[in-house]
C-alpha cells in the first residue's frame, strides 16, 4: 500500500539559545508543499535566503552538523531533522532568525512536542522510499568507525554501538526496530560531552549557549572541590558534585544508555540529509557527525545513480533501424572481425543508439575462454566507440573519407559480464558540442535493463588522406 506524504497543519516556533554562539533564536516550522523536503530559511538575513538540508551543502561538523548554500549557512540541525524525521513528516520549510537552532534541552523532545501540537496534514503525492538494496559500508579504519546499512523492506532500523574507553561510559548500545519507536525511546536523550571537553569549550569559550540544564557531563578523571567550585560559578550553580553514576549532579540519566541513544539521534537526525526517506537497517560503530555525512553522501550517490538509469530508455533490438549492417559499413571503415555494431535504432545530433549482438560465432571466445566464455571490456569500450563513431561522422557530408581516432578513454566502469547471447545497446550522449573535430561523449552499454558498461570517450575525425600520409 502506497504511503503519502505529510507536512504540518499550521506553523508553530519555538525559541532559545544557540550552544555554541550563544544567540537567542527563534525557530519556525511552516507547512509546506508536496515533494519540497527538508529547507531552512534565514529569515533574517537580506532576501530570506533557502538552505536545502541536503548533505552536499554540509559545510562543518566539528561541533554539530552545519549547511550552507546562497551565502547563508544554519548550524546544529542535527536535532530538528531527527526529530522530523522521527515523526515522519515529508515537507516543511524552517524560518530562522539566527545562525544555529536552539539547543533547548540537548534533545529532540521539545521539537518533536510542539509539531505534534500542531496536528498533520496528509498530501496527495506517493511518499517515495529509497529501499537499501545491498549492503552498503563506511569506514574509518583510524577512528575505529564502521556503519553499514543493509535491506529491510518494511522499515527504517536502527542500531549504534559507541565505546569511548572511559571506565564510566564503557561500551554501551542502543537501537530502535521501528522508526516509530523514536518519539519515545530517542527522542528525549541529550547530548553530552566529557568533563575535559566541557573545561576545553569554556576556554576557548565555544558554548556560549551552554547550561548545564542541556548536556550530561561525564566525569572521566580525578576533579577536586576547587574545580566543582569553579564550574559551579560559571553555570551560576550553588554547588556541583559528581553523582555516583560518574555524571556531573546537574540531571539524572533519563535512560542508561542514554549517551548511546543520543548518537543515534545525531545518526537519524544526519541521514536526513540523504534526501528521501529510507527504507533499511542502519548499524553503526562509534559514528560522529562527519561519518554521519559522508556516509549520507555515499548513500545519496548511489540513489543518483539509479535515479539517472530510470531515465534511460529502453529500445526494442528488434524494431526498424536507423541504419543496419550494410549502412553502418558505408560509413565506418571497420569489417569483420572489427566491426562491433549491427545496428543504429536511433540518431540525433547530440546523441546516438547502437545494438550489439554478441554470439558463440565470434572468433574471440576460441581464446576468451574456451571454457567460460565472456566478451572482453575492451571490445565492448570499441563497440561504444564505433556507436560514438556513427554520430560525429554524421556531421560531415562524406563520411565514408573519413575515419575516427580515439583521443582519450576515462572513467572506465564494467559493470557486469558479457556472454555470448546477450545484446548490448550502447547509449553516447555528447557532453560538449563538436568543436574541431573533437568530440567527448558519455557512453553506458546495456544489457536489458542491466548496465554493463560506461565510460568516457574523446575522439577526433580527420580525413583518411591524412593518416595515409602520416
Amino acid at each position: 500500500m502506497n504511503v503519502k506524504q505529510r507536512t504540518i497543519k499550521a506553523p508553530v516556533s519555538v525559541s532559545g539559545t544557540g550552544l555554541h554562539t550563544g544567540q537567542s533564536v527563534t525557530l519556525t516550522f511552516n507547512p509546506a508543499p508536496e515533494n519540497h523536503g527538508y529547507k531552512f530559511r534565514r529569515i533574517d538575513l537580506e532576501g530570506s535566503p533557502v538552505i536545502d538540508a541536503d548533505c552536499d551543502n554540509v559545510t562543518d561538523t566539528s561541533r554539530g552538523t552545519t549547511i550552507t548554500q546562497n551565502g547563508a549557512s544554519v548550524s546544529t540541525i542535527e536535532h530538528v531533522l531527527a526529530a522530523l524525521v522521527g515523526l515522519e513528516i515529508d515537507n516543511v520549510l524552517i524560518d530562522m532568525d539566527a545562525q544555529e537552532t536552539p539547543i533547548m534541552d540537548g534533545s529532540s523532545i521539545q521539537f518533536v512536542d510542539a509539531i505534534k501540537d500542531t496536528g498533520f496534514i496528509e498530501q496527495d503525492a506517493d511518499r517515495e522510499y529509497y529501499h537499501i538494496p545491498y549492503n552498503i559500508h563506511y569506514s574509518e579504519p583510524d577512528r575505529k568507525v564502521e556503519m553499514v546499512a543493509m535491506p529491510l523492506d518494511d522499515d527504517y532500523r536502527f542500531t549504534c554501538m559507541v565505546d569511548y574507553n572511559s571506565q564510566v561510559l564503557g561500551s554501551q548500545h542502543a537501537s530502535i526496530s521501528t522508526i516509530g519507536e523514536f518519539n519515545k525511546e530517542i527522542a528525549s536523550c541529550r547530548t553530552f560531552c566529557f568533563l575535559h571537553e566541557l573545561e576545553m569549550l569554556l576556554q576557548h569559550n565555544l558554548i556560549k549557549g551552554g547550561d548545564l540544564n542541556n548536556a550530561i557531563v561525564v566525569v572521566d578523571k580525578d576533579v577536586d572541590e576547587e574545580e566543582l567550585a569553579h564550574l559551579a560559578r560559571v553555570f551560576n550553580r550553588k554547588d556541583i558534585k559528581v553523582a555516583p553514576q560518574g555524571i556531573l549532579n546537574n540531571i539524572e540519566l533519563r535512560h542508561q544508555n542514554e549517551p548511546a541513544r543520543h548518537k543515534l539521534l545525531d545518526m537519524i537526525g544526519d541521514l536526513a540529509l540523504v534526501g528521501v526517506p529510507l527504507k533499511g537497517h542502519i548499524m553503526a560503530a562509534r559514528p560522529g557527525h562527519a561519518a554521519n555525512v559522508a556516509f549520507a553522501k555515499k548513500i545519496k550517490s548511489l540513489i543518483k545513480k539509479e535515479r539517472s538509469r530510470k531515465h534511460i530508455k529502453i529500445y526494442d533490438p528488434n524494431a526498424k533501424p536507423v541504419y543496419d549492417t550494410v549502412d553502418i559499413m558505408k560509413i565506418l571503415p571497420h569489417r569483420q572481425p572489427m566491426l562491433m555494431i549491427d545496428k543504429i535504432l536511433d540518431l540525433t545530433k547530440s546523441h546516438v543508439v547502437g545494438l550489439k549482438n554478441v554470439t558463440m560465432n565470434e572468433d574471440i571466445f576460441h581464446g576468451h575462454f574456451p571454457d567460460m566464455p565472456l566478451f572482453p571490456g575492451v571490445l565492448q569500450i570499441e563497440a561504444m566507440a564505433q556507436t560514438g563513431g556513427i554520430l560525429v561522422l554524421n556531421t560531415v557530408p562524406d563520411p565514408q573519407n573519413y575515419i575516427t581516432l580515439f583521443l582519450k578513454i576515462e572513467n572506465a566502469r564494467f559493470k557486469a559480464p558479457v556472454v555470448p547471447g546477450d545484446t548490448i545497446i550502447f547509449h553516447c550522449n555528447l557532453i560538449a558540442p563538436i568543436r574541431r573535430g573533437i568530440a567527448q561523449m558519455k557512453g553506458i552499454g546495456m544489457v536489458g535493463e542491466k548496465m554493463v558498461v560506461e565510460a568516457e570517450l574523446m575522439a577526433q575525425i580527420v580525413k583518411k588522406t591524412k593518416t595515409e600520409e602520416a
